[in-house]
């Protein structure tokens, strides 16, 4: 897929990953925007916790504004959770090659969150320019279980 609109987020806890990775997918010829949605150290937002966070991406990608997510806390737990609460979103925490190859092609997840205290920059930045490169088929044998659950919220 070519063309991606990513969604980049934090909060005050995943803030310096969230500037770093912002830069490599603005230099990706497989990304067409990046969409910063915060938070920035020198700005007032800078006390804006993770909820927004989440909820201001999925609600970009359920509204068509991006295709996709990349958002960052501490843990990533926490922007994983709050990204879900929106109807249709997809979204998970991962830490490694598999966990975010799968989360595309057999769950169709448009959000990856990542922690900042418990993984690596490095591979971090190799996990984002990963997930990027992944395209969900809706004809695989992944596909009617993806939409249990869109016919389960009715999306």
């Amino acid at each position: 897929m070519s063309g991606l609109r990513i969604v980049i987020g934090s909060d005050e806890a995943g803030v310096d990953y969230k500037e770093t990775l912002r830069k490599d997918l603005e230099a990706d010829a497989r990304v067409a925007e990046v969409i910063d949605i915060g938070v920035h150290r020198a700005a007032e937002d800078f006390a804006r916790r993770y909820p927004y966070v989440g909820l201001t991406a999925g609600q970009m990608i359920s509204e068509g504004k991006a295709d996709r997510a990349l958002l960052f806390c501490g843990t990533g737990i926490g922007v994983a959770i709050a990204a879900n609460k929106v109807p249709g979103i997809r979204a998970t925490a991962a830490h490694d090659s598999f966990s975010v190859e799968r989360s595309i092609l057999s769950n169709n997840c448009q959000v990856l969150t990542m922690g900042q205290r418990v993984v690596g920059l490095e591979l971090a930045r190799r996990l984002a320019r990963e997930w990027i490169g992944y395209t969900f088929d809706p004809a695989s044998a992944s596909a009617a279980k993806v939409q249990v659950l869109s016919d389960y919220e009715g999306c």
